[in-house]
């Protein structure tokens, strides 16, 4: 693999959505996020390559010709987390040119392709990979329309302003996929493992609890009169932990991610508190039982304290089990190789999952420093990237029976 070509690209990419504070910032559908969109379509230019996005602006790149024929996919997001790292999502992308490149190079005789989603991370919305599931069924519109930030934009009105038109096309056709991430964790990091092999993908459930208080004066309403609704909210905060830690040998988490009070002043009681749950991990059982934790909680916060609660889904989605063709595929690469690698099922969200209940998926890890993600201090080596890459041709070589 080219690792310079791998290493302008990146080094390219890296001024995209600087934020003062520390890290990228490039949120769904905003002026970041397209700007990375744009300096990945020109790559793809400079290689002789074709770029063109569908009806939600999630971009697939082709070989000239080939923009309708199915084809082997590598692909992830170039969206980011408030203040996160550049590695996430973005070398799965520049992976799948990095293969690209080398297809052509060589002259290898094998239809590849890359695709960039959009909107993967749920920071701005609460709703995680939305550019994959808005065009494989999991999202239709009502959904996108349902789903807001904290400043009111739905999902939905964000696409249609950037002039897309949601729930007007599907998936490009693909032989399979291939996503290549940073594990987003400490397992390769410690072990010293080059390489992990994906079985299975978490699965999250997010929720949105709001309780409607009573918004008074700080000052003269007594301890024994006030309907604080963050003091409702703080006690499920507790239950979440609480529910994660039951669950912990299941290898389920649960995190309270956002907490928005209203009106938010010192001196007054806050009449509202609303609240953003994430639960996921591997074991369906288990996450529908810290779900149920956190919703008794929920209910016994709304009784002992007489403050109503308003609870919405916002998404709920069952753990993936990637393909097993594609997995021995990758194994036998890795193995191949020589490189170090483990078996292993993800914890985190990827756009795999949306693409695997319609085309065979799969995926390959790479470590990250210290198991850092979604933070300014997330680091990986593009040379890892390009072996990643490597192991990802390789497989696609198995499974055409080329070598």
């Amino acid at each position: 693999m080219n690792v310079q070509l791998l290493r302008e690209w990146f080094d390219e990419l890296a001024s995209a959505g600087v934020d003062r504070g520390g890290g990228v910032t490039r949120l769904a559908y905003s002026a970041e996020e397209d700007l990375m969109f744009q300096k990945v379509a020109s790559f793809a230019a400079g290689l002789g390559l074709s770029a063109a996005e569908d009806c939600v602006g999630n971009m697939y790149i082709s070989f000239p010709g080939m923009e309708d024929e199915a084809c082997h996919t590598i692909g992830s997001h170039l969206d980011s987390v408030p203040r996160g790292g550049m590695y996430d999502g973005v070398i799965g992308v520049l992976a799948g040119l990095l293969v690209m490149e080398k297809v052509r190079r060589l002259g290898l005789p094998i239809p590849v392709k890359t695709a960039a989603f959009r909107c993967e991370e749920s920071s701005l919305y609460g709703l995680a990979t939305a550019g994959s599931g808005a065009v494989t069924g999991s999202f239709d519109v009502p959904h996108l329309k349902r789903v807001k930030s904290l400043s009111g934009e739905s999902l939905y009105d964000a696409m249609t302003k950037k002039g897309y038109s949601p729930g007007t096309c599907v998936l490009k056709p693909m032989l399979d996929f291939t996503e290549i991430h940073i594990e987003q964790g400490r397992v390769l990091w410690e072990s010293g493992e080059k390489i992990g092999v994906v079985t299975a993908i978490a699965a999250p459930t997010r929720l949105k609890v709001t309780f409607h208080g009573r918004q008074d004066h700080s000052g003269a309403t007594p301890m024994d009169l006030r309907k604080d609704a963050l003091c409702a909210a703080a006690e499920v905060i507790l239950a979440v932990e609480k529910a994660g830690r039951d669950e912990k040998h299941h290898a389920t988490v649960a995190t309270t991610g956002v907490v928005q009070v209203t009106p938010g002043a010192l001196n007054v009681i806050p009449g509202a508190a609303e609240l953003r749950i994430d639960i996921r991990g591997i074991d369906k059982d288990s996450i529908s039982r810290a779900a149920e934790a956190i919703r008794g909680a929920i209910k016994d916060a709304e009784r002992t304290r007489g403050i109503p609660c308003d609870v919405e889904i916002i998404s709920a989605s069952d753990p993936v089990a990637l393909d097993e063709g594609v997995i021995e595929s990758l194994a036998g690469a890795a193995e191949k190789s020589s490189l170090s690698w483990r078996r292993m099922a993800s914890g985190a969200g990827h756009d795999a999952m949306k693409v695997a209940p319609l085309y065979p998926a799969g995926m390959v890890f790479i470590p990250c420093r210290e198991g850092i993600s979604h933070s300014p201090e997330e680091e990986a080596s593009l040379e890892d990237v390009a072996l990643g890459a490597e192991v990802i041709l390789e497989g696609i070589k198995i499974r055409r029976g080329m070598v």
